[in-house]
């Protein structure tokens, strides 16, 4: 959904704004509302999530985040799940993870809604690597593919079962094919 404000905003107004649900991005000076996520848009962030952390955080490699707004680059985007090695995680003054992040996912993952732009998630992953990040993914439920975008390399579309997915470095120890990423949404 886009809003429009009487005046265009600036990134600095926009980070002002209280939160939207579900949340709006700042792209290219317009303020974009994400699509709610739907059933199995959910299963899948919940599982990465779950995953990744599973693998990373007690050995103190990495974070995966839902939902993480991150601001960087004149943009304000709120990737499905933003990756960050453990030394670029903001911390406040307690040494708690900070609330504002100001960077770059190292790597970011997005899950196509229905009604979502293919074009604008596309976009805003390719803005991810320009700025740092090293992997994006772009997955599609409804299709059971998986587009990956290697920093500085061709994109890879895979879509058989048996297809391994790229992760980046940090997290070498995950692995996955698009037929287990797909079939986390069968119950039972």
């Amino acid at each position: 959904m886009l809003q429009t404000p009487t005046k265009p905003l600036t990134l600095a107004e926009f980070i002002k704004l209280p939160e939207t649900k579900p949340a709006s991005e700042y792209i290219n000076g317009q303020i974009i509302q994400k699509p709610m996520p739907q059933g199995k848009h959910s299963k899948l962030q919940g599982k990465l999530v779950t995953r990744i952390n599973q693998i990373v955080e007690d050995k103190q490699i990495a974070l995966a985040f839902p939902e993480l707004r991150c601001t960087f680059g004149g943009r304000s985007i709120v990737p499905d799940v933003a990756v960050l090695a453990w030394e670029r995680i903001p911390v406040d003054e307690n040494g708690d993870v900070a609330n504002v992040f100001e960077t770059y996912p190292d790597w970011t993952i997005e899950i196509l809604s229905p009604d979502q732009n293919q074009t604008k998630v596309t976009g805003n992953i390719l803005h991810c690597l320009k700025y740092g990040s090293k992997l994006g993914w772009l997955l599609d439920p409804d299709q059971k593919s998986v587009l990956v975008y290697p920093a500085g390399k061709q994109p890879e579309f895979l879509e058989k079962a048996e297809d391994v997915l790229p992760v980046p470095d940090l997290l070498a120890e995950l692995q996955l094919t698009v037929g287990d990423l797909f079939g986390w949404l069968k119950l039972g």
